[in-house]
């Protein structure tokens, strides 16, 4: 399928933002108020500002994005929707516990509460993000066991990330954290081989013969071609990554990450590499979220000569 470029931005972007908000909420129970005003303020101003980033890009794909509002009203149905309730809900616990937690608001005994609240809400929102995939039944790579766990992953292993690398700024780095955020990017590394390992070996179970209910008969081809141009089904159902191009960036996200788990690891020795590895993780993060759009292959392609999805 067609990476939209807006979608890319919205899942990484939102997914590091509520990863590292998931984080903060942790912090929060663990060690009570932030060390100071300006490391509270930055975290949960970048945490926020990525999340808002992300969702307003979400949109930039629609037709009527002044209709956006409308698919918090299908919460009943549609994963869509409730992701749309959940990221929303969720800004009211994570601005309160933002304002105790930094010390705004003096009121130190609703740092755990909020923070355990503000945890939860953002991994339901991303869990619910990634269920808008896997509950396609219409994309193979999409409707397995594995696609909701890397998304859950990328997003606490980028904001972890982050929070080394904010922590490092603030002089607050330490080996507990550097260890926390290589424990997560090793478990992002490992469930993306496994759901690639998953994609590339499960059967294709959607074939032009159960399309047309005649695979009793025998085989099944297409006697002409549907349409004599292209058309945008096919320009953005019908987009597929050349095989060697996706054996590159595969290779590439792996190394990114790796490089992300060596940089924490010297992070040990000089704090200010946790940028790096920040950095190297996020764009780790764009191209595996490049790769999970463009090597799907949606059930319509079928239509279009494909034999099977």
């Amino acid at each position: 399928m067609h990476p939209a470029y807006s979608v890319i931005l919205f899942t990484t972007a939102s997914g590091a933002g509520y990863g590292l908000l998931a984080l903060l909420g942790l912090v929060g129970i663990n060690h009570g108020q932030a060390s100071s005003l300006a490391f509270g303020l930055v975290s949960m101003v970048i945490a926020l500002g990525l999340i808002t980033v992300g969702l307003l890009s979400s949109t930039f794909h629609l037709g009527h994005p002044e209709r956006a509002w409308r698919a918090l009203t299908q919460w009943r149905t549609s994963w869509l929707s409730r992701e749309g309730v959940a990221a929303v809900f969720t800004y009211i616990p994570a601005l309160l516990f933002g304002l105790v937690w930094s010390g705004l608001i003096d009121a130190p005994q609703w740092i755990a509460p909020l923070g355990a609240i503000t945890a939860v809400m953002a991994m339901v929102t991303v869990f619910t993000t990634g269920m808008i995939y896997a509950s396609l039944r219409t994309v193979r790579a999409w409707n397995q066991p594995l696609t909701v766990p890397v998304y859950l992953a990328f997003g606490l292993a980028t904001g972890a990330a982050l929070l080394a690398a904010i922590a490092s700024v603030f002089g607050r780095f330490q080996g507990f954290l550097a260890g926390a955020t290589i424990v997560l990017l090793v478990i992002a590394l490992l469930l993306k081989v496994l759901y690639w390992r998953a994609v590339d070996t499960a059967p294709r179970t959607h074939t032009i013969e159960k399309a047309t209910g005649l695979g009793r008969i025998g085989l099944v081809s297409q006697w002409e071609v549907p349409h004599t141009s292209a058309n945008y089904v096919q320009t953005e159902m019908g987009y597929a990554v050349a095989r060697k191009h996706a054996r590159k960036l595969r290779s590439i996200t792996l190394l990114l990450l790796a490089a992300a788990v060596l940089l924490m690891l010297l992070a040990l020795i000089a704090p200010f590499i946790a940028i790096l590895a920040a950095v190297a993780s996020l764009a780790a993060a764009v191209t595996e979220r490049w790769l999970f759009f463009a090597e799907a292959q949606h059930v319509s392609t079928l239509f279009y000569g494909e034999k099977a999805a």
